[in-house]
Parts: structure tokens; sequence; C-alpha cells
């Protein structure tokens, strides 16, 4: 019998904790344990169960039809909201081939929409998944320095999203320093290219402004907790400040009655405060349903889905079609 020597017994051991480690991760990712709660045809079957999956209910974003569950982007690109080292895991995954079949999954799972941010990598992907033959509708969300470059407007309504927001962090900014000017020309801009037009915002008085003053938009993008707040105002609230990003409770009840109360569209993300929230399949479930009773029925979630430990899509989509069904 096979029996490893020492360095060789350090190399299975270091191996068993490198994938427990993975194994552990898996609970932080958006979405993953929702398996035993979502309908039976839609468990971790793979691909094969997702073909039969039916279409999830949609809504209307100006004359386009997108489900009630959108995928985003940020578990794709690294935007992992914890540290740079699992950013680089999430990169390092997602090879184009790898993001070709995860939106190919949603395609399957009856998810019909894709918001990510602007870049090159970004808009490499979507024409790649369109040679591909997969069919999904894609909003674009800015980078922070549009102020800047404007011009990007243009370009990146050339690759044919259905509607292109200013980075929330940019517009809040600019609402900051007094500057809504240059956030309305922002979005007249967007309007001249023919698309739908879109505000995305982490401080629900941003949103307020924007209706009350009746803003040429068509939808919202409503984040459930204020992380742009500045840290002066997170420590008169809090007082000593931990490390990193801050998610407050009381963040998400503020704007989801902003979103309840809007008559425009809204697309709510950060629905699992990247991936603070209750990972097991019970606490997923209670986020959806959380939310999905908060918002009106005209209104959508943004999840980020990631599938390295298991079928994220296919769960997410089961969880979300049975709880509209309940409504």
């Amino acid at each position: 019998m096979f029996q490893p020597q020492p360095n060789e017994t350090t190399r299975l051991n270091t191996e068993q904790n490198r994938r427990s480690f993975f194994q552990q991760m898996a609970g932080m990712s958006a979405g993953l344990a929702v398996a035993a709660a979502a309908s039976p045809d839609t468990g971790a079957a793979g691909a094969e169960a997702s073909t039969s999956a039916p279409p999830l209910p949609t809504v209307a974003l100006g004359p386009h039809k997108v489900t009630r569950l959108i995928i985003g982007g940020n578990p794709i690109y690294g935007h992992s909201h914890f540290n740079r080292l699992y950013g680089q895991h999430l990169i390092d995954y997602h090879t184009p081939e790898r993001v070709v079949e995860l939106l190919r999954a949603c395609e399957a799972a009856g998810i019909n929409t894709w918001q990510n941010s602007y870049a090159e990598r970004t808009l490499d992907d979507i024409e790649l998944i369109r040679r591909a033959g997969v069919h999904f509708q894609w909003l674009c969300l800015g980078k922070p320095d549009w102020d800047a470059h404007p011009d990007r407007i243009e370009h990146a309504a050339s690759h044919r999203p259905i509607g292109i927001a200013p980075h929330g962090a940019l517009a809040e900014k600019l609402h900051r320093q007094d500057k809504i000017p240059v956030l309305l020309d922002l979005l007249k801009r967007i309007r001249s290219t023919g698309v739908l037009v879109g505000l995305s915002a982490h401080n629900p008085a941003l949103i307020e402004l924007a209706e009350e003053q009746r803003w040429d938009v068509d939808y919202y993008m409503c984040c459930q907790y204020y992380l742009t707040r500045p840290r002066e105002e997170f420590q008169k609230i809090l007082g000593a400040l931990p490390m990193g990003e801050l998610y407050l409770p009381s963040d998400r009840d503020r704007m989801l009655d902003v979103v309840r109360a809007v008559r425009k569209p809204c697309l709510v993300y950060k629905v699992l405060a990247a991936g603070r929230a209750n990972l097991s399949s019970a606490g997923i479930r209670e986020a959806f349903q959380f939310t999905l009773q908060r918002i009106k029925p005209s209104d959508a979630m943004i999840v980020g889905m990631f599938q390295e430990f298991g079928d994220q899509v296919a769960m997410n989509a089961g969880l979300v079609r049975q709880l509209c069904a309940k409504r």
C-alpha cells in the first residue's frame, strides 16, 4: 500500500485545508444556499434541470420586459466587497468561457437581464456572449469618473444596452458638491443615445430629489445600504468606526420605504448585503421574501451569482419564481 512521505502528507493536508477553505467561502457567495428552499425542479442538478424552468415573472422597463431577478456583475469582475484576495479569486475563476456559461445558465433558468459596470472586459464579454447565441438584455452602470469622461456614454451605448445609469458614487458626489447640473447633463446625454435612462443611488435622499423634481429618468437603481455615506456621518451614528464597509440594517428600511413610494420602477441591489446576510437556505429565502414584499410589483432585484460552489442561478431563480407565485 502506498504510504505518503512526510512532505507528501504535508501536501495532502494543505490540499485538504485549501478545499475546506473554499467550501467555507461558498457560504459567503450571494445566493448559494437556496437549494432546499427552491422548488423541486430547480435544485442543484445543474444546467439540465434548469432547461425545463419556466420563465420568471417580468416587469416593464420602458418597452422592455425584464425579469424580477436580474443577475449582477460584481462577483464576475472581482468586486467582492470583502477584500482584494477574494476579489482576485473571483476574477481568476470567471474566465470568458465561464461567463458565457453563466449567462447561458441564466437564459435556461428564465433570467433575461444582466446588469454590470462599463469596462473593457465587460464589453468584450458582452459581445462574446452574443456571438455564442445567448439571449439577454444588458443594463449598463457607468464608472465614477464619467463626469470627466462623458464621451464614454456614447461608447457604452454603441454596445446596445437597454439602459444606462451613472454610477451611484458619482451621482452622490455631485449631489454633495452641489453639482446637480453636471449630473443632469449626464442624464440628458444618455437620453440622446436612445436608450433608457437610469439613476443609481445608495442615498435614498437622491432618489427622493429626482422624484420630487421629476428628473427625466426611466428607472432607479436603489442600493439597500448607504455605503457611500461620508465617514464623518458614520462616526456620528456609531462613534468609533470598525474597519471595512458598513452595512446598517436601518438603511435597508429607509431605502425600501422610498422604493415603495416612488412612481418609477426600481431595481434594488445589495439584497444580501454583499454576502453579509445570513446565507443559509432559510436566510436567503427570508432576505428575498422581505425585499419582494417591501418593493412594488413593478420593481425587480439585482443579485450577483457565482457558480463555482453550486448552481446559484437555478436555485435563486427557483426561489424567486416560488415567492412571486405566492403573492
